[in-house]
């Protein structure tokens, strides 16, 4: 009987003719994975769509892994239990490793919020006997619950405070911060930064780094 779970040992790695460096060259830029974190609310499909946005009028290619849009099609069979959650980010993590080795800059946008999910997904992304170069760094939207209790965009603070939702991160349920994320964005002075600015904070980072050039 063949394996279908765990590790089979009947399949095997089949590479291609053509290399991430080549397709990087095509398209001049390198292939990464910028990841978003934070609370329900803090901003982080904003700035997701705008980053977007910005490269794609620098002629950048990238694509957004939306945790919402996500759950429509590739995890549409998961909820929201802790395990449940941890084979979510799993998945994104590794349609993630795909777009960047074929030399796009995927930006993912979830709330992830267990640290040790996010590691798992970092660690996909460093192994050089495979994916080379390949860099995922972490962009953490430190905005306060307060503020995002606040907006409440979707409705669903109000609902997880009134018991209808369980389990609801940053309510009943912890978000683990990033210890060490490239890039934060907060508050200044009460004052949230706009979604042009949050792009460009990116941007720079991605240009200084080398990513939007091959």
């Amino acid at each position: 009987m063949m394996s279908v779970m765990g590790n089979p040992t009947n399949i095997f790695w089949h590479e291609s003719t053509v290399g991430k460096t080549e397709r990087q060259n095509l398209i001049n830029q390198q292939g990464c994975v910028v990841w978003i974190t934070g609370l329900s609310g803090s901003g982080k499909s904003t700035l997701a769509c705008s980053l977007n946005r910005e490269l794609h009028s620098r002629g950048k290619l990238s694509y957004v892994l939306d945790g919402d849009n996500v759950r429509h099609g590739l995890n549409k069979n998961l909820g929201f239990s802790s395990e449940d959650r941890t084979e979510n980010i799993r998945r994104v993590g590794e349609v993630a490793k795909l777009f960047a080795d074929a030399g796009l800059i995927c930006i993912a946008s979830l709330i992830s919020p267990y640290r040790k999910d996010r590691d798992a997904c970092r660690a996909m992304l460093t192994d050089a006997n495979f994916i080379e170069a390949i860099l995922l760094f972490c962009v953490f939207m430190n905005m306060s619950l307060e503020v995002c209790e606040r907006r409440d965009p979707k409705g669903l603070y109000k609902l997880a405070r009134a018991g209808k939702i369980k389990g609801f991160t940053g309510i009943d349920d912890p978000y683990e911060p990033p210890l060490n994320c490239e890039i934060m964005i907060e508050e200044k002075d009460g004052v949230c930064p706009t979604p042009c600015d949050m792009a460009g904070q990116v941007v720079s980072y991605l240009d200084e780094n080398g990513f939007l050039h091959a």
